[in-house]
């Protein structure tokens, strides 16, 4: 579609029936339109590209409508940034949870050894990829490597952990003692949880920052209003805080096991 700029007047608000061809009031075919003289009349994004002249001897450009975001468009955008928030925000649980179970409490787990990395033909691996670990009961954790070459790297692998524990190898298997936590030992890792779940709260609220941040983009390129904003970040801060409370939680739960001696 095209528009006679003799039909039309600077300040209106609409231009009228037109199209390519036509023949308007002024006795002109019009295909195209004049920038020079619809200055001031036009109050809508367009793109455009030289076509014909007009009369007043100035190259003519045709409108080119770009397609506005529609309601679903934005609604699908908002959601992608929930889901976004959402998961990393779960993955930030499984991780404090992971890292808890790391910690001993005196009793055996396999889980305490689920950090320990040992290199392997120069290359540093989880335990639990090139072991079997088991509990024959719950002082004792069993490991029994699949390759027994590699028996001396596990050993020197767990004594150098923070597990504060020594390794039994007798050529086969690599047995671990779990003993009674001492006050001392208590306090010391009392006070890795309390960091690692500092991490954890951390790590939220930088998912939290992360999805302001992309409803504010959303807001620069007009598809969502600064209420829209204010509104999506109080929600956003209440998920926040539904997460952390769950690392307290965590916490919470942690700091009991080490405390029941």
């Amino acid at each position: 579609m095209a528009f006679c700029v003799h039909c039309v007047n600077a300040g209106a608000t609409g231009f009228g029936a037109a199209y390519n061809g036509a023949r308007e009031n002024c006795g002109e075919i019009r295909s195209s339109v004049c920038f020079r003289q619809m200055k001031g009349a036009v109050s809508f994004n367009f793109a455009a590209s030289p076509l014909a002249r007009d009369k007043c001897g100035r190259k003519a450009k045709l409108l080119r409508f770009v397609r506005a975001a529609t309601v679903e468009d934005i609604e699908a955008e908002k959601q992608l940034v929930e889901e976004d928030a959402m998961e990393r925000m779960e993955k930030t649980i499984e991780t404090v949870k992971s890292n808890f179970n790391t910690i001993r409490t005196g009793r055996a787990s396999p889980a305490l050894l689920d950090r320990v990395e040992v290199e392997y033909y120069g290359t540093l691996v989880l335990l639990k990829t090139i072991a079997q670990i088991s509990t024959p009961d719950g002082s004792t954790i069993l490991v029994q490597p699949f390759d027994r070459s590699s028996l001396s790297a596990i050993d020197k692998a767990i004594t150098k952990s923070d597990l504060g524990l020594t390794p039994s190898n007798d050529g086969i298997v690599i047995r671990l003692n779990i003993p009674q936590l001492t006050a001392e030992r208590r306090k010391e890792l009392l006070k890795l949880v309390a960091k690692l779940t500092e991490e954890g709260k951390v790590a939220l609220r930088n998912v939290r920052r992360d999805a302001i941040k992309s409803y504010e983009k959303l807001e620069k390129e007009k598809k969502i209003s600064t209420d829209n904003v204010k509104d999506l970040s109080t929600e956003m801060q209440r998920l926040t805080d539904e997460y952390v409370k769950t690392v307290d939680d965590l916490f919470k739960q942690k700091e009991k096991e080490l405390s029941t001696v």
